[in-house]
């Protein structure tokens, strides 16, 4: 423990330095909390948002029993989030907190006492229930209240805590899709719930909510086993009907959706017809309702002082509709962020220019080509070529390693180490000033690994059960929130991303120029596992070189224009010292890097 104080007093140091660009002498350990804290705000463009699954995050309960009750497995609340849990939060460098599965959606435990009604478990995915099933746009979830009746007043208390910290708030936004139980009880005053006034006789309507199926019955899929229960149990929940059956959120339209399909949930009508070509009914003088509603629930929620929100499954919604939706909201919350969850390359520029997003998932290139190197299923050149692909669209682009969808890091379906991690972090952070998001438990090396219910052990934490996150309750320390049950290897893992994270906010590296290669310029004993690249301003060149083996590689630096390099950072799970200057022979820099390891130097010009 002595030798991480020490350690993370020199990062502390170390950081003033870049921050402020002053001296050693001229610096004080009594300006510390304020110059961390411009830290923050040194970049304009860099933003690192941390994602909490809210029901999990606060959770101290450690039953974790199978398919268990909101009795035996415990759930957090919005009043986890104390000063001293967005304290710890905001000390990795994080000034946005995007809270998962706020808004009310479909869920197997009764709250009928409190007026909300009950949904069915045969279209409920889990016992807790998915986020992304929304039952009322206008509603919290009431699992995440100390006080059901006063839910909405604790998620302002929320907001507001979170903002005195000095932090944003995002949330979801599911415009593409809600439950099969969606009833809309606390809608505003004279609005109907969606579908209420819509003709069921009709497949496609413009002014219809839902796509119907005329004729025919919605059919639970034969497969799906809720609760956990067997095909004889099964019995013993009412039947669940539908007539006529709706179109299913993944663009299923069937009345007999498989168990692999978004079955719980039903598709919202936005004006295109798919079953016809995709025909589209609205144009710029005629907008259909669902537009209208949609466009009164982002206000809703941005007078309740949120900041952004993470649009679902943005793609598949019109780009037409979020160029209308954006203008009208930014018009009235000009600071407001639009995050969307995308997969199409394609609709990459479309959705920024036109749609008005201010950033986009970057998943099927950065993180796909990070993960792919780190299992062996690629090289870093595929890296390289997919942060130059991304030029034109680098500023909008939001990198992550983990979220509530992918595997975590730690688990054996990905790394099975989360120091592994580390050279991809030090890529997505420091090769541009765009974005960064961390999913909670990941920078104490959360696994994932056992089944939850809905959820099998799959390397994910489970959305849709009732669970705690191990190595988090580590953290959370029973509520003090001090770290004080991690390990050592934990607590140097998190003070590692702590300060590659801050790092990655300096504005003299925030704001350098645009990525470059430098594979040309690298000779390394691993060529496939090693990756260099160098971002520059006018004072210096900056160096960023990362092994993603497991073994130590000897790498070589070509064709350098100076005979030193300042060291800057060597991050690795060692953490021994380091010498503060490179000697460079020839042009040329040798360095042996240590598994997992990140080198960062600079050259003056």
């Amino acid at each position: 423990m002595k030798n991480m104080i020490n350690w993370l007093g020199s990062v502390v140091l170390l950081m003033l330095l870049l921050s402020c660009g002053e001296s050693t002498e001229s610096s004080s350990l009594a300006n510390k909390k304020e110059e961390t804290e411009r830290s923050n705000e040194a970049s304009d463009n860099k933003k690192v948002i941390y994602q909490v699954f809210t029901r999990t995050f606060g959770n101290q309960t450690t039953t974790n029993k199978m398919h268990g009750t909101v009795e035996e497995n415990g759930t957090g609340k919005f009043n986890d989030f104390t000063v001293d849990a967005l304290e710890g939060i905001k000390e990795l460098g994080v000034t946005h907190i995007w809270y998962t599965g706020v808004i009310a959606h479909a869920t197997a435990t009764d709250f009928s006492e409190y007026g909300v009604p009950t949904d069915n478990p045969r279209v409920i995915k889990g016992r807790a229930g998915s986020p992304y099933a929304i039952k009322d746009y206008y509603d919290v979830n009431p699992d995440l209240a100390e006080e059901v009746d006063k839910r909405m007043d604790e998620f302002e208390g929320l907001v507001k805590r979170t903002h005195q910290r000095g932090m944003k708030v995002i949330i979801d936004f599911v415009p593409n899709h809600v439950a099969r139980s969606y009833q809309g009880q606390r809608q505003p005053e004279g609005v109907t719930p969606l579908g209420a006034e819509d003709d069921k006789s009709k497949a496609f309507d413009v002014n219809n909510h839902f796509y119907y199926l005329p004729g025919q019955d919605f059919q639970v899929p034969a497969a799906y086993r809720p609760l956990g229960l067997s095909a004889e149990e099964l019995g013993s929940l009412p039947a669940y009907e539908e007539s006529p059956a709706k179109a299913t959120g993944n663009d299923v339209f069937s009345a007999t959706p498989s168990v692999n399909d978004w079955f719980e949930t039903i598709k919202l009508n936005y004006g295109v017809d798919y079953q016809n070509g995709g025909k589209r009914y609205f144009s710029a003088t005629e907008i259909p309702d669902t537009w209208e509603r949609m466009k009164e629930i982002l206000l809703f929620w941005a007078g309740k002082g949120v900041d952004g929100f993470r649009c679902d499954m943005a793609e598949m919604v019109p780009v037409e509709f979020w160029e209308w939706v954006s203008a009208a909201l930014k018009e009235e919350y000009p600071d407001i962020i639009l995050i969307a969850e995308i997969y199409n390359p394609e609709a990459y520029e479309p959705y920024i220019k036109q749609g008005g997003f201010d950033y986009l998932y970057d998943k099927v290139q950065t993180y796909d080509s990070l993960r792919n190197v780190i299992q062996d299923r690629g090289t870093t050149k595929g890296i390289s070529a997919s942060l130059e692909a991304l030029v034109d669209v680098e500023p909008h682009m939001l990198r992550f390693l983990e979220n509530h969808d992918e595997q975590r890091i730690a688990s054996s379906y990905f790394a099975g180490d989360a120091f592994a991690g580390l050279p991809a972090l030090a890529i997505s952070n420091l090769a541009s000033g765009s974005p960064f998001m961390l999913y909670f438990g990941q920078e104490v090396g959360e696994p994932a690994t056992d089944a939850a219910g809905f959820s099998d052990a799959d390397g994910r934490s489970t959305i849709f059960d009732y669970f705690g996150i191990p190595e988090h309750q580590k953290w959370m320390n029973d509520g003090a929130f001090d770290g004080g049950k991690l390990s050592e290897d934990q607590l140097r893992l998190r003070a590692l991303y702590q300060e590659m994270i801050r790092v990655s906010t300096l504005s003299r590296l925030a704001n350098s120029g645009p990525f470059t290669c430098r594979l040309d310029r690298l000779e390394s004993s691993s060529p496939e596992k090693t990756h260099s690249f160098s971002r520059e301003n006018d004072e210096e060149e900056w160096y960023v070189v990362t092994n993603f083996s497991d073994k130590s590689t000897e790498v070589t630096v070509k064709d350098l224009s100076a005979d030193k390099a300042q060291m800057m950072f060597y991050w690795r799970k060692d953490d021994s010292e380091v010498p503060e200057e490179i000697a460079i022979k020839d042009g040329n820099l040798k360095w042996s890097l240590d598994p997992y390891a990140t080198l960062v130097f600079s050259l003056r010009k």
